[in-house]
């Protein structure tokens, strides 16, 4: 299977997406150059949008922090969830073959978290329904911790599942905010 149709499968349908994703061994390097990078350069472009619909508050030196923040937000993120959960969880790490399926798996998630961070930077005000849509990421972390990691459905499942949303939610969003924080 294809990079973007393992991403449309995992999004649409996380317990296929996963599956059809274990059975495509693909090289991390291949998904994110193929997957994650792509889309965070869509990501930057459409950082750009938010000038279209409102010209007097945003400069162009402005729209290139933003565009720039966003970018390094996610790109960031990946290397640090990465080894965090890799510290959290030494088993899912144990061989190159389990820490390539680790980082294939991040890699999916930050990619549903990007595309979400797109549709935001493409509407004129904040849509509070898209917000919602960060909770899916819980769906798509547990499907992917069953059907593609192999994590035994048990309570070890569930702190899982809330630990790994937790970082793919928030260390984009703290990286951001201190980006954005500095920058300013």
């Amino acid at each position: 299977m294809s990079i973007a149709k393992n991403i449309f499968m995992v999004i649409t349908s996380p317990k296929l997406g996963w599956e059809g994703v274990n059975e495509s061994v693909t090289p991390t390097q291949k998904v994110l150059s193929s997957g994650l990078y792509p889309v965070l350069a869509v990501l930057a472009i459409a950082s750009f949008v938010p000038y279209i619909y409102n010209p007097t508050d945003w400069t162009l030196s402005k729209l290139l922090i933003h565009a720039i923040i966003e970018f390094t937000s996610f790109f960031a993120s990946y290397f640090l969830i990465s080894y965090l959960i890799g510290g959290f969880y030494p088993r899912l790490v144990k061989t190159p073959s389990a820490t390539v399926r680790l980082n294939n798996f991040i890699i999916y998630n930050q990619i549903y978290l990007a595309l979400l961070e797109i549709c935001n930077n493409l509407l004129d005000n904040a849509f509070t329904p898209l917000y919602f849509m960060l909770i899916y990421v819980c769906v798509l972390v547990h499907k992917g911790a069953l059907h593609y990691l192999g994590i035994p459905n048990d309570k070890k499942l569930i702190k899982f599942v809330l630990i790994t949303s937790g970082m793919l939610i928030l260390i984009p969003l703290v990286i951001r905010y201190l980006l954005g924080f500095m920058m300013s």
